[in-house]
């Protein structure tokens, strides 16, 4: 099969530790995951959020690292842990 992008919008929302991410949500294509992402951003208890995409082989589950779009309000630095 061949490798197919997803695309996602991440919030982060406020926690003892400072920020933590918050539950994924798939979107169509980047410009939605932007979207998505700008508005989780202003969501009343969330700090911020990301949008992203992942590129992989679905049917072997082996993905790429996620490529960062764009962020929005307070994100963690580093984003290699999630």
């Amino acid at each position: 099969m061949a490798d197919v992008t997803y695309y996602g919008a991440l919030p982060f929302v406020f926690s003892d530790k400072g920020t933590a991410a918050g539950e994924a949500t798939e979107c169509l294509s980047a410009n939605v995951a932007v979207m998505r992402a700008e508005a989780l951003s202003r969501k009343r208890g969330h700090a911020g959020a990301i949008a992203f995409s992942r590129t992989g082989d679905p049917s072997s589950g082996d993905f790429g690292d996620a490529n960062v779009i764009r962020k929005f309000g307070e994100v963690p630095d580093d984003l290699s842990a999630l």
